[in-house]
């Protein structure tokens, strides 16, 4: 049986697992992360690099971004806005402070509704007036996880609403 690729092979839908992350988080060098060199899944992440850290803040052309209680729930409605407008089906989402999980079906590109999260989750934090609109929210690109079967779907709405350690803001449809 060989490997499905990457790319989309079917007509319709495809379901997909989104994550993105706020700029400034999940840098190289913290503990449990994982680089190009060692995406073996089983295997042990690698340890904490203080250096490598430092080196990675020193990058940086803003300050961190994080999403407290007011911004968690604000880029939840842009999620929902999103699925509205763009005629998407959202089975999960859960927005928590560094990053942010969706589970969704839409007959476009993982990358396009990755895309479309972001933006509808930006624009609804700029109509807030909470932050300068200027401010860098998203790290660039981020994780999409096409899911091939039912079970795939099934389990991945479950790690985003149940998988992720303490509720924040959390949004499931499916059944």
């Amino acid at each position: 049986m060989s490997t499905p690729s990457r790319e989309r092979q079917r007509p319709g839908p495809a379901s997909y697992l989104i994550t993105f992350t706020c700029y400034g988080n999940h840098l190289p060098g913290e503990e449990g992360r994982i680089d190009r060199e060692h995406n073996v899944p089983g295997t042990r992440t690698l340890p904490e690099d203080r250096l490598r850290i430092e080196q990675s803040l020193g990058f940086l052309k803003y300050p961190p971004y994080g999403l407290d209680a007011l911004r968690r729930r604000v880029v939840l409605e842009g999620l929902q806005e999103a699925r509205r407008r763009r005629g998407w089906g959202l089975l999960a989402a859960h927005v928590r402070f560094t990053h942010v999980h969706a589970v969704v079906q839409a007959d476009c590109s993982a990358e396009k509704v990755m895309n479309g999260l972001k933006a509808y989750a930006t624009r609804a934090l700029n109509e807030q007036e909470i932050d300068d609109p200027l401010q860098r929210r998203w790290a660039r690109h981020g994780s999409t996880r096409y899911l091939w079967t039912r079970e795939a779907v099934e389990a991945a709405v479950r790690y985003v609403v149940g998988g992720q350690g303490d509720e924040m803001a959390v949004y499931c449809c499916a059944s």
